[in-house]
């Protein structure tokens, strides 16, 4: 087959682009965009081409994949249109792929990325596994059975989705332009479990536990003595974080994780527990997280000087404070600054409060004009980065015209947050400390 992605330098569209091309597919891609994205990684490495204009010519025989942050009258979706093209969107096409190969998805508000790279990783180790993993990530082989599939709850893409064994990490308010409320959230989720054989959840978390369904097995884990998977002796400590794991109560094995905060801790639980009904042996289980490092833009760290720069995709008040927490448990001691990027002023207004709170945790504070491509902000008049911002003690607007202000905190720790591109305001900060 022969597929043409619109906005393929997105970290979901840049991960269906490498698992299709590996699955022996041709795949060529547009995107506005002509800065170089950390989601370019793969597309170089498989000679996939990026047209940034109108000059790629496609046969009849092309398939037209496009994202969900493009509009159907962008130009180049009119111009192929013309052409008589089909036209698929980006979650019909990975449903369709749900369907050839045994899914198992990974769902939840919080922690998808990470938990589907750690049960990729083991997977693929020992038995083989394709993979869609939302920091751009996709690999495929025809030979796989299993395909781990990151799925997210924006519009409900994912009920086009059908797995055999489901993952919910947690359930939490967020795309309040998609929902009503927090009931119709967990409706929806509801709607995936009851397709699932195997559910995995986060019997921790109350919204979780709302998913009721009869058709299938269920497993929890947490850190509930409740759960059939638990972990217990936590360790957080300046190097990781260690813990003991028991199954249905009994001792199953110690881990220890180059990774900070206690989401880490339940993302991996998830990927345990996953792996124990796959049967997968217990030292792949063990060597593969021992040395697990984390997904791209997930608190990614980069020292210059006294200065600890942290990347994370964070955009929201929950993943926020574990930005915060996982800094303050490996720099002890130093001071932790947040950078926010806004995106969406329909989560800006809907958590505006939230926001306020948890970046008034920090040490220091700043923020940045809110980004959107797909709202009006004159649909939203009151909603600004102003009004944050008047919300948090002491914080101050930055933009990369003022960037320089962050020179103030040259020994401090300073995490830079945002779902939406915040890469050329580190850049530049990089630059200044250098």
């Amino acid at each position: 087959m022969k597929y043409y992605l619109i906005g393929i330098k997105g970290s979901g569209m840049s991960a269906l682009a490498g698992l299709l091309y590996d699955l022996g597919n041709e795949v060529v891609g547009y995107d506005d965009s002509t800065d170089i994205k950390f989601t370019l990684d793969g597309l170089t490495k498989r000679g996939i081409e990026v047209y940034h204009d109108d000059t790629f010519k496609p046969s009849s025989d092309f398939i037209v994949c496009f994202s969900n942050a493009i509009n159907e009258t962008h130009k180049e979706i009119v111009r192929l249109k013309k052409l008589g093209l089909k036209m698929i969107r980006y979650q019909d096409l990975i449903g369709s792929l749900t369907k050839e190969f045994e899914t198992i998805s990974v769902s939840g508000t919080h922690g998808k990325t990470t938990t589907s790279l750690m049960l990729s990783s083991i997977l693929d180790k020992e038995v083989g596994c394709n993979y869609f993993v939302g920091d751009g990530r996709g690999h495929g082989d025809k030979k796989n059975k299993l395909f781990v599939l990151e799925s997210c709850e924006y519009n409900r893409h994912f009920l086009e989705y059908y797995p055999k064994t489901l993952i919910i990490t947690n359930i939490d308010l967020e795309h309040t332009e998609c929902y009503k409320d927090i009931d119709d959230i967990i409706k929806t989720f509801n709607i995936l479990a009851d397709r699932a054989t195997n559910l995995v959840l986060c019997g921790d978390d109350r919204n979780v536990l709302k998913i009721k369904s009869n058709n299938n097995q269920i497993y929890y884990y947490g850190f509930n003595e409740s759960n059939d998977l638990v972990a217990k002796n936590l360790k957080l400590t300046p190097d990781g974080s260690s813990f003991d794991v028991y199954y249905h109560g009994e001792f199953y094995e110690h881990f220890e994780l180059p990774l900070f905060g206690r989401h880490m801790i339940l993302d991996s639980l998830a990927a345990i527990m996953v792996s124990i009904l796959y049967n997968i042996n217990k030292n792949t289980i063990v060597e593969t997280l021992d040395c697990f490092h984390g997904a791209t833009r997930r608190f990614m760290e980069t020292k210059i000087g006294n200065t600890i720069i942290v990347d994370d995709y964070a955009h929201h008040p929950t993943e926020i404070k574990t930005v915060l927490d996982s800094a303050r448990q490996k720099y002890e001691g130093k001071r932790i600054v947040g950078v926010f990027l806004p995106n969406t002023y329909s989560r800006t207004k809907d958590f505006m409060d939230d926001f306020a709170n948890v970046l008034s945790q920090f040490d220091y504070s700043y923020v940045m004009d809110i980004k959107c491509d797909r709202e009006d902000p004159k649909d939203y008049p009151n909603v600004s980065s102003d009004t944050l911002i008047s919300k948090i003690k002491d914080a101050k607007k930055l933009s990369l015209e003022n960037v320089e202000i962050l020179l103030e905190h040259k020994d401090d720790v300073i995490c830079f947050m945002s779902c939406a591109n915040i890469t050329p305001l580190i850049e530049e900060f990089k630059k200044l400390l250098s």
